[in-house]
């Protein structure tokens, strides 16, 4: 009786051994399926995020886009009549203006080369406030391809930034617009000549160039040498680049 008892007992137990290990298996599934359903949602927020961000950063409002038809190069010295102010693409002169933070209104012919390379040109009005020029300044840094420089034609707002073929106004310089479209279209890729260089060029404003154009012609304007980092540093112009920065393939 006693033997029989201790079977059942060992019958019983092992029932319940396997009840339990069927229990725990269940429960890890259950454990493995909502870890792997919350990771899927994690995943998939994540990707709707991403593309919610992007789909933000590329949403900008006001661009205006246009059709730039000939953009050779021309005599330097020669004047080109660009169809919008600033300009946004067009014939423009052989060396472009080195990328950086202008004092004074640097020459049309250079800055729109410079677009040609993937650059953005942010121009304002020469009476903007102080604290808004700051801000635009600090947009740039060194390597960047932005040229900041005041303007003296007619443009629709305070601040008008410019890449190849596109064109967006802002009356501050902290409007999202104009934050976006330089974060979209710096360095852009769908320019002319994209990855050319926006440095080793000129460094002149426009006042410069019109002195060299009005007392030599255009021969002296194409000799222009560079200013060296001290003479760029005191006018605000960028410095010389490194030696080592790739050339343009024309």
């Amino acid at each position: 009786m006693a033997k029989k008892k201790t079977a059942e007992e060992r019958r019983r137990r092992a029932a319940e051994l396997k009840a339990q290990r069927l229990r725990e298996e269940r429960r890890r599934k259950v454990l493995t399926i909502a870890g792997v359903t919350t990771a899927v949602v994690l995943v998939v927020g994540l990707l709707a995020f991403l593309i919610f961000m992007e789909f933000r950063s590329r949403t900008i409002s006001g661009v205006e886009e246009f059709e730039v038809g000939s953009y050779e190069h021309v005599e330097t010295g020669q004047r080109v009549d660009y169809e919008q102010s600033p300009p946004v693409g067009g014939n423009h002169w052989n060396a472009w203006q080195n990328c950086g933070v202008y004092p004074e209104p640097v020459a049309p012919e250079f800055a729109v080369h410079s677009l040609e390379h993937g650059a953005v040109w942010i121009n304002y009005q020469p009476d903007l406030p102080e604290d808004q020029v700051e801000t635009l300044n600090d947009m740039y840094s060194p390597g960047g391809y932005l040229v900041i420089s005041p303007y003296e034609g007619e443009m629709d707002a305070p601040i008008v930034a410019s890449s190849w073929g596109r064109q967006v106004s802002a009356e501050t310089a902290d409007d999202e617009n104009l934050q976006r479209f330089v974060r979209l279209y710096e360095r852009g890729t769908d320019v002319p000549e994209p990855g050319a260089s926006c440095s080793g060029q000129r460094s002149e404003t426009a006042a410069e160039v019109d002195a060299m154009i009005s007392g030599g012609g255009a021969e002296d304007t194409e000799g222009m040498e560079n200013p060296g980092d001290a003479e760029a540093e005191a006018s605000g112009a960028p410095s010389e680049p490194a030696e080592d920065e790739p050339a343009e393939e024309e």
